[in-house]
């Protein structure tokens, strides 16, 4: 699952970058995150050609935490998002981070493209909050994590988006493999400080 993801730059480079109008109410104050967690309120690109502010994660009546993954093998069987299908959206990120277990041990790692340019999550949205699509990882970073968000082509952004396409027509997007020129990083964690005093002597 992705349960958290960066997105680096201004509010007007991802304006320029997916060419979208921004809502009238929405103050461009987004300078970026380097660590992006459910609930938090990031700027989308919504299927009416706009960038919105909304929270990370759908809620239900049935679990106390929200919904931030949906699985596309399964999408349109699940009540939950049966009857959003129509709602799509574009997540911009910059990157997004899963931990690699190694033992007792999970090690974080950034997933990212060589260039370091945007990257597009293919996502659905209702009211002001929204959940990334994930699929079964690339052969290249399957040893870090069993999924991985979807990552749009620049050039299916908009047939992704547009609300004249029925899901059965964009569904094959969800399918193809958009994974070239991504590259993986680990992480290095700070050390956590120990509790103990030290030895006057030391």
């Amino acid at each position: 699952m992705c349960s958290r993801y960066e997105l680096d730059g201004t509010f007007e480079e991802i304006e320029l970058r997916f060419c979208k109008l921004t809502k009238p109410q929405v103050v461009k104050t987004f300078n970026g995150l380097a660590e992006i967690r459910p609930t938090d309120q990031i700027p989308i690109i919504t299927n009416k050609n706009e960038i919105a502010y909304m929270r990370w994660g759908l809620s239900v009546d049935w679990n106390k935490s929200p919904i931030i993954n949906a699985r596309s093998e399964t999408i349109n069987q699940k009540s939950i998002f049966k009857t959003i299908l129509q709602n799509r959206c574009i997540v911009p990120a910059t990157a997004y981070f899963e931990w690699r277990k190694n033992g007792k041990l999970k090690i974080k790692t950034r997933i990212f493209r060589q260039d370091k340019k945007i990257i597009s999550f293919a996502g659905l949205f209702v009211g002001e909050k929204f959940t990334i699509i994930t699929r079964q990882p690339a052969p290249s970073i399957a040893h870090i994590h069993s999924r991985m968000p979807v990552i749009l082509d620049h050039a299916d952004e908009a047939t992704w988006l547009s609300p004249d396409n029925q899901f059965d027509k964009v569904a094959n997007l969800l399918k193809r493999k958009h994974n070239s020129g991504m590259q993986s990083k680990e992480v290095q964690q700070p050390l956590k400080r120990s509790n103990r005093q030290r030895d006057l002597f030391n």
